[in-house]
């Protein structure tokens, strides 16, 4: 396809009013989860000065989130997505706003029982987002056709980095000039936007399994459909284990204070720069849809984020270290896209809740386990050497995955040819 008819065809899937509400609603939503991941960290680092403790948010979030998503899928695959979607985001409202009232300082209360209510609304986020995954991934098979699915991947993915620029930087400077009282206003906002958003999708039909399943029978069957499908596996398996040791977003509280000594505004800034590289790579590849979806594209862009995780590790200049986080999120969003639209285009209708449901997991386990895993090294190696070591780490499993799978690795798939 020629790249002016790919971009006219990408801009027109913006017509479709349930796609352009699936973009509002996931940006909102995903803006204020940013902008409140910079709050409660900076929020728990100030109350404890551990870095320890940083680590724990993310086990926090990642235990509910795992231990749920296998029957989040098969709800979701049994049920309505809609509304799964829209209940998964006015519950994340609500809890945003129980954090508003007390760690925002408008209902007075102690420093130990905060940490303890704040870790208990960490761990009902993680609850709740275990079922908002599987539902929204659905609804987008529902939403564009097949041939549309990188555009849509490279939209939504837009969507995401700009939330990721503007919650973290602006939710930093409000912290930085009026406190925890006036940043947590933000995220309970944009929640309740994100909700309206999402009650704006309306769907003509749902795809059900043609026969319902025991839950056991149904989650057992998303299994053995991911580990028979070998290029999936390895696909959620590069992601979980590259971020897992990669990722040192976690320790971002930690780098501004003791490495960079920009202070909160300094960390908001930090936390964005991955997406201001990301932003427009994803606005390209939007724009750009990629015609051919190759998985040793994917694993060359991990290999970069790899790299770029290191020269960060290495930094002590904080613009330098903008660059390489900057460069982080160009490579992250390029795999992304990829592996978005892969997921798509390989998951059959009927298991698209247990499928996502189960990428959820290597998600979760990257991100959130991965925060854990940080702030335990960063405990016993040091804030630089930690994350240097997972760079490092992220390059190996780069290339033990590309030995190990070569069906993997050499995969093509045509968004434009059917499914088998």
């Amino acid at each position: 396809m020629a790249p002016n008819a790919a971009r006219k065809l990408s801009l027109a899937i913006l017509r479709i009013r349930n796609f352009r509400m699936l973009v509002f609603a996931r940006m909102f939503t995903m803006m204020a989860l940013q902008a409140q991941a910079i709050i409660v960290g900076w929020q728990i680092y100030s109350l404890t000065g551990d870095v320890f403790m940083l680590g724990l948010t993310g086990l926090a979030e990642a235990v509910p989130a795992i231990a749920t998503a296998f029957f989040a899928g098969y709800v979701v695959d049994i049920g309505q997505p809609r509304r799964i979607y829209i209940a998964c985001i006015g519950l994340l409202a609500l809890n945003t706003f129980v954090l508003f009232a007390f760690a925002g300082g408008y209902v007075p209360i102690e420093k130990t029982p905060l940490l303890i209510l704040m870790f208990s609304c960490i761990f009902m986020s993680g609850l709740i987002r275990a079922f908002n995954a599987p539902s929204a991934f659905t609804i987008l098979a529902q939403t564009v056709r097949r041939e549309d699915m990188p555009a849509a991947a490279a939209w939504l993915g837009t969507a995401f980095q700009t939330a990721s620029v503007t919650g973290p930087a602006v939710a930093g400077i409000i912290y930085g000039g009026y406190g925890p009282g006036g940043a947590w206003i933000m995220p309970a906002m944009l929640l309740t936007i994100g909700f309206f958003c999402a009650t704006g999708i309306k769907l003509n039909k749902t795809v059900h399994a043609e026969k319902r399943e025991s839950a056991v029978k149904s989650i057992t069957a998303g299994w053995k459909f991911i580990i028979s499908h070998k290029p999936l596996l390895s696909m959620m398996a590069l992601d979980m284990f590259a971020v897992l040791f990669g990722g040192a977003v976690a320790m971002l509280p930690a780098f501004a204070e003791e490495i960079l000594a920009v202070g909160a505004q300094g960390l908001g800034a930090l936390r964005a720069a991955p997406a201001v590289g990301a932003i427009f790579t994803t606005l390209y590849l939007a724009l750009n849809p990629m015609q051919r979806i190759s998985a040793m594209r994917l694993l060359v862009v991990v290999a970069g984020f790899g790299a770029s995780m290191i020269g960060f590790g290495l930094s002590t200049n904080f613009w330098l270290s903008m660059v390489f986080l900057a460069f982080s999120g160009v490579f992250d969003s390029i795999s992304m896209t990829i592996r978005g639209t892969l997921m798509q285009l390989l998951t059959p209708d009927h298991m698209r809740g247990r499928v996502s449901s189960i990428n959820s997991m290597f998600i979760i386990s990257s991100n959130e386990i991965g925060a854990f895993e940080s702030g335990t090294a960063a405990r016993f190696l040091g804030l630089a050497p930690s994350v240097v070591l997972g760079g490092i780490c992220t390059l190996l499993v780069v290339g033990v995955i590309a030995k190990v799978s070569p069906k993997f690795r050499k995969l093509v798939v045509d968004p434009n040819e059917k499914a088998s």
